[in-house]
């Protein structure tokens, strides 16, 4: 009886020792120039389900995310931010849904890159 108490506790917490620790951090390079691209990065990001964190730098285009590995992967995150209009590392977005960005978010328009350089936020 002891055995069998014994066998089955160690396969218990091995079992839990396995479902637990399914987040995942990571760091991806996003395109776009100020805060109101900030806001629609971190907002795409968090719509992938399993997201638990997106903080996305301005200054560095880098994206801090932790997420469920369970629940998503990286492709599906960054098919979300590029749906958003915002090209990723390996994903960029489409034309058609880049064009409909605030003009003041045109990330691929040297004009509007220098002009937030210049702090015309």
């Amino acid at each position: 009886m002891k055995k069998a108490i014994l066998i089955i506790s160690v396969l218990f917490m091995g079992a839990t020792g396995f479902a637990q620790n399914k987040n995942a951090k990571a760091t991806i390079e996003v395109d776009g120039v100020c805060g109101m691209c900030k806001e629609r990065i971190e907002k795409a990001s968090v719509q992938a389900k399993g997201v638990k964190s997106a903080i996305w730098n301005v200054e560095t285009h880098q994206l801090d995310l932790i997420y469920n590995e369970g629940k998503t992967d990286l492709t599906k995150i960054q098919q979300s931010i590029a749906d958003s209009g915002h090209d990723t590392q390996d994903i960029p977005a489409k034309d058609e849904v880049y064009d409909k960005i605030d003009p003041c978010c045109k990330y691929r328009d040297p004009k509007v890159i220098d002009d937030h350089k210049q702090g015309g936020e």
